[in-house]
């Protein structure tokens, strides 16, 4: 299985949803979690998933998923 790295912030309730649904289906994730003040932790991500700005930020196997949104879509699509 490609590793699963989860960029999150807190309070976040995607962010919450996220991780739910990974564990669920006991996929094993790294959580890097990033607080609102840590400017140059939203940069890096930012710059690490092509310009996303909203959390969370779902990479699998070092490539960007997208978000919450697109986690769920691929699950549902299996």
């Amino acid at each position: 299985m490609k590793p699963v790295v989860l960029y999150t912030t807190s309070p976040c309730p995607y962010c919450s949803q996220a991780k739910a649904l990974l564990k669920q289906r006991d996929i094993p994730f790294e959580e890097i979690l990033i607080s609102y003040e840590d400017e140059e932790g939203w940069k890096q991500a930012s710059i690490r998933s092509g310009g996303m700005k909203t959390m969370p930020q779902v990479f699998i196997g070092g490539k960007i998923l997208g978000g919450y949104t697109e986690l769920a879509a691929a699950d549902r699509s299996g």
